[in-house]
């Protein structure tokens, strides 16, 4: 087997063990989820078990993930993405990137509705860099309510509590960005003479 697989394989284990944590999930309750005895798991994140097809079909789903990004399978030559929508608390997430370990892009989709949602600001490790395709969207952020309109953008650590909802009854279409806690987004440009 060539050395790039082996270089896969040795790193499964570690990236399982990354992305559970990221998710904030306990091998418990992992092991709930996916019918995979939680000693199984701990070898398979410590790389002391080689993981099967179907321990990995069982992952995968739970993480809602296709495998070949569950693994970090090399790259196949194909850049698309293939995303794979799943709603969450009412609105439609769309994963636009096969990065588990690095930024994470998605596409959000908020249905229309009625201005009364009470938010309930959440925090947890990372930053957040967010854009507005359509529509308005509700951020509040710490002690900041404020509606960002179709163009606008705005960027946090998500250890400050915040909350997203639609601004009125039109739905509301965004772009997120998450990176892991200290990552800033940096953009590179260089003046080209003409």
């Amino acid at each position: 087997m060539s050395d790039e697989f082996e270089a896969v394989l040795a790193a499964v284990g570690p990236r399982l063990r990354r992305l559970r944590r990221r998710r904030g999930t306990t091998l418990t309750a992992l092991s709930a989820s996916t019918a995979i005895p939680i000693s199984t798991l701990s070898r398979l994140e410590s790389g002391q078990r080689n993981p099967g097809l179907g321990l990995l079909l069982r992952l995968a789903k739970a993480y809602r993930m296709p495998l070949d990004e569950l693994v970090g399978a090399p790259a196949s030559g194909d850049p698309r993405v293939y995303p794979q929508p799943f709603s969450r608390n009412g609105m439609t997430v769309i994963p636009l990137a096969r990065n588990p370990g690095g930024l994470q892009v998605f596409k959000q989709v908020l249905p229309g509705g009625p201005n009364d949602i009470q938010p309930e600001p959440r925090s947890h490790d990372g930053y957040h860099w967010l854009y507005v395709l359509s529509g308005r969207l509700r951020a509040v952020l710490g002690d900041q309510d404020l509606v960002l309109n179709a163009g606008e953008a705005a960027e946090f650590d998500t250890e400050l509590p915040h909350w997203f909802g639609n601004a009125d009854t039109e739905p509301v279409e965004f772009l997120s960005i998450l990176g892991p806690q200290g990552k800033r987004l940096r953009t590179r440009a260089r003046y080209r003479i003409a």
